[in-house]
């Protein structure tokens, strides 16, 4: 008894002594420039690093460009790098595998396969909520693009550049993702970039096809020497026109998306309801 107690402690000491070098050797976590974790990244941040510094360091360049790309058009590029968000997939991947065992267990069918596929899933539960969340800045981003675009327009028409037009723009639009992102062009007008690149750049940051066609009208109108009122103006309207469309389109959709739930689950109930009775007054009346 003497001796496993013994052993325990040994073994005990070397998991804490392993753990602290392992810590030790992680460098200095520094987040001066990046913005603030959501909470719950938080929790198993020390994990995520941990796998970031012996995995994420050792992929292959090509690998770690897109998914910084993707971080980057998430709005999350000052939030993760690419490195962390591998390990965020790593960790995922361990933590559904232990659920899964903890569920299997629970119900008495353990089975191999389960933990692979939930360590499957759980690799790639963070890209599909990464895919999620580029979908839903996109649509942030086209949604209130013609409402800078105005403000944008009215100020060049009231005689100010497009830098002043687009300050004005930053400083009164609506709070968004899109505000970001014109903060960051107007940043890169002050120190002195090309209109153009300035907003090619943005485009590249976004990869929306509205903002690549608001790009390409004003690379033209520079180009060409045209009114960079008239083309904004112009841009304003016809942006308001697809947003106009897009939302007539999802209104027509309805009816084909209600279709599924009517079938499976509103239907069935309904004819449950209706001829409960009339079974019942068949069965008594037998």
């Amino acid at each position: 008894m003497l001796l496993i107690l013994i052993t325990a402690g040994i073994s005990l000491f070397l998991l804490l002594y392993s753990c602290y070098k392992i810590k030790q050797e992680l460098p200095e976590d520094r987040r001066d420039f990046m913005d603030p974790m959501p909470p719950s990244l938080k929790l198993i941040w020390p994990f995520v690093r941990l796998a970031a510094y012996y995995i994420g360091d050792r992929l292959p360049v090509d690998y770690l460009e897109k998914s910084g790309k993707k971080l980057q058009i998430s709005g999350l590029s000052y939030v993760l790098t690419a490195e962390e968000y591998f390990g965020i997939r790593v960790v995922s991947a361990f933590c559904c595998t232990g659920f899964t065992f903890f569920v299997s267990a629970m119900l008495d069918a353990v089975s191999f396969m389960t933990l692979v596929y939930g360590a499957i899933f759980g690799f790639f539960l963070p890209l599909l909520t990464l895919n999620d969340l580029k979908k839903k800045r996109q649509l942030a981003i086209v949604k209130s693009l013609p409402v800078y675009l105005d403000f944008i327009t009215m100020s060049v028409e009231a005689g100010l550049n497009l830098t002043g037009g687009l300050s004005q723009a930053v400083d009164k639009g609506p709070e968004g993702p899109l505000k970001v992102e014109f903060g960051k062009a107007l940043r890169d007008l002050r120190a002195g970039v090309n209109k153009v690149d300035a907003f090619r750049a943005m485009a590249e940051r976004v990869q929306t096809s509205e903002v690549n066609n608001l790009v390409s009208a004003l690379a033209q109108a520079e180009k060409t020497g045209a009114s960079l009122g008239s083309t904004l103006r112009i841009q304003s309207d016809q942006r308001r026109v697809e947003r106009f469309q897009r939302a007539e389109k999802k209104a027509l959709e309805a009816p084909v998306k209600l279709v599924f739930p009517l079938i499976m689950f509103i239907f069935p109930v309904t004819f449950m309801i209706l001829f409960f009775p009339i079974v019942m007054k068949f069965m008594y009346d037998l």
